[in-house]
């Protein structure tokens, strides 16, 4: 019988180790030998780091590619830990909800140069080592993954069904088994999906992320971002295709070994099983399941998780996010009170910062800027929706379809738009094209997917019933679409469309101003106005450009967004 066939049981207690254990073994041991390798480099001093340092030789591009994976781990590893951490603080708890979320939405607003002050913090870490490089780069990463994935895990947990709350109560689960075996498992499917989104916008953004601003100082740290800007200030073309093709290299390494297998294991996690789901096959996965050396860290994981069982202990009483029961009048209206105070003193110390350092005439000019960019954001995801959603629509009908579109999405998802920017200036340049509308395109070429995704998502949910019903009456036509597809998928549409217009903010600062050589091309907004004021030191103006993009988003948040929201999950869920 071949080993394939066995049971895992028996190929785990077996005396030889079969062929999976030595591909287990050459990836555990062959990812230790490069994080020892990279441990050395942490203590290289900083002066070492410039640009000059950067080779753009092709023999160089394994180095940097496998530090630059690095990076992406560590920062999503982190935004795992942020996302069970604060998102399920603010889905337990009403009072820290009332501040949590409200801040989760203006940290989303914030562009990655919106954190660049805490480098500072970081480099004085290790004084001169190139550790708090480091670090300052992994965290400025961080800011690109973790505000969605918190936004998917908070939504999940408010959204657990009464059943399976019941079913958690009767087994008598306490708090921290309860996360593990319920919580968890049912907002995996789609905190997977925003993985894979989250570690798309940390591609899109490592350029600025390996490139770290100290003053009049530059510290550059070796990998694909910083080979990508050496290559682009030098206009070496054949040095941008081998980062395209070591992109691609990374991208499907990491879509084999961390997200296949996660797609993989979601399947178990689904509430709705259908006979003509195809289960989706990962090699990593049956490594995992199979390999002894493996199998330890998962037994070592699964008794950590068993400390949390408690057979005797009472049933639960039943758990609600918005209606933990009372917790004093009293006590809200002082809590309440105190967070408004809190946040009237910062928004008091910021503005009397900005006006000690910026006419109100200039402050005018940003928001007037900051109009323009909204402009282009809701002009950009219309156009996107009206390609995109017939699309989506169509893929997600039809589930062969699905599996052979899906990967190919993915990895379009993942690969970095800003390695188009220079075909995009060069462009322009040649054709003398007007920046401020032919630079726009750019911010909403690596964000446009999460509307894609959640679109195939709405319609593969679609109910076998539903279009049954349909095609009994022969619903054909514009009334197939406004009866059915349009209300089966707006949920799952305004999720892509809320992700996908925040991506555009952000990317904002790096669409509206690109470089090709010595072509220097801007467009008026609010995205370049603060690019240029951080790159010319000037911090008064970066917290201006800062507080009016995320004023602006996050008003655009509570007016137009949250309602159809709400709206959504009000009228056309089908459940």
């Amino acid at each position: 019988m071949s080993t394939e066939r066995l049971p895992i049981s028996v190929l785990r207690h077996r005396f030889f180790p079969g062929r999976w254990d030595l591909v287990a073994f050459v990836l555990v041991f062959g990812a230790l030998a490069f994080l020892a390798h990279s441990a050395v480099g942490l203590t290289h001093p900083l002066s070492r780091l410039t640009s000059e340092s950067i080779s753009l030789s092709p023999w160089a591009l394994p180095d940097y590619a496998a530090q630059t994976a690095l990076r992406m781990l560590v920062a999503m590893v982190a935004s795992l830990v942020f996302t069970f951490t604060y998102a399920t603080l603010a889905a337990k708890s009403r009072r820290a909800a009332a501040v949590l979320i409200p801040l989760l939405d203006i940290l989303q607003s914030v562009p990655i140069l919106g954190f660049s002050f805490t480098i500072v913090f970081f480099l004085s870490l290790t004084p001169g080592r190139a550790a708090g490089a480091e670090m300052a780069a992994v965290f400025l990463v961080f800011t690109s993954q973790a505000w969605n994935m918190a936004f998917s895990f908070y939504h999940s947990l408010r959204s657990i069904p009464a059943e399976l709350d019941e079913a958690a109560r009767a087994f008598h689960l306490g708090p921290w088994m309860r996360f593990w075996r319920l919580e968890v498992p049912f907002a995996m499917p789609a905190l997977i999906w925003n993985m894979m989104m989250s570690m798309s916008g940390g591609w899109f953004f490592v350029v600025a992320a390996e490139a770290i601003s100290v003053g009049n100082t530059t510290v550059t740290l070796p990998g694909i971002g910083s080979y990508i800007a050496r290559a682009i200030a030098a206009r070496d073309l054949g040095a941008i295709g081998w980062a395209v093709a070591a992109m691609t290299l990374v991208i499907l390494i990491y879509d084999q070994v961390i997200f296949r297998p996660l797609i993989a294991s979601a399947d178990w996690f689904r509430l709705e099983q259908e006979a003509r789901l195809t289960p989706t096959r990962s090699w990593a996965l049956t490594m995992m399941r199979r390999s002894r050396l493996l199998a330890f860290g998962g037994n070592a994981f699964s008794g950590l998780v068993r400390l949390g069982f408690n057979r005797g202990s009472a049933p639960q009483h039943r758990w609600r996010p918005w209606r933990a029961g009372p917790r004093g009048r009293l006590g809200d209206v002082l809590w309440f009170t105190g967070v408004a105070a809190l946040a009237g003193f910062v928004i008091w110390r910021t503005g009397q910062y900005i006006l000690a350092h910026v006419t109100p005439l200039q402050v005018l000019h940003v928001v007037g800027l900051g109009g323009l960019t909204l402009l282009r954001v809701l002009v950009l995801i219309a156009l996107a929706s009206v390609i995109w959603v017939p699309i989506g629509v169509y893929i997600g009908l039809r589930p062969r379809v699905a599996a052979a579109i899906q990967p190919v999405a993915q990895f379009l998802a993942a690969f970095p738009a800003n390695l188009l920017f220079p075909v995009a200036v060069s462009a322009i340049v040649t054709y003398k094209l007007n920046p401020n509308i032919w630079l726009s395109p750019l911010m909403i070429l690596g964000t446009q997917w999460y509307i894609l995704f959640n679109v195939i998502a709405g319609a593969s949910s679609l109910s076998s019933e539903l279009k049954e019903v349909g095609s009994n009456f022969r619903v054909r036509g514009w009334l197939w679409w406004r009866r059915i597809a349009l209300p089966a998928i707006f949920p799952f549409y305004l999720t892509g469309a809320i992700t996908a217009a925040g991506g555009s903010w952000n990317a904002s600062i790096v669409a509206e101003v690109a470089d090709w050589g010595h072509h220097h091309l801007v467009a008026a907004g609010l995205g370049a106005y603060i690019a240029q004021a951080t790159a010319a030191g000037s911090f008064a103006r970066t917290v201006l450009g800062i507080v009016v993009m995320s004023v602006i988003v996050v008003t655009l948040n509570r007016v137009l967004w949250r309602p159809l929201y709400a709206r959504a999950e009000r009228k056309y869920r089908i459940s």
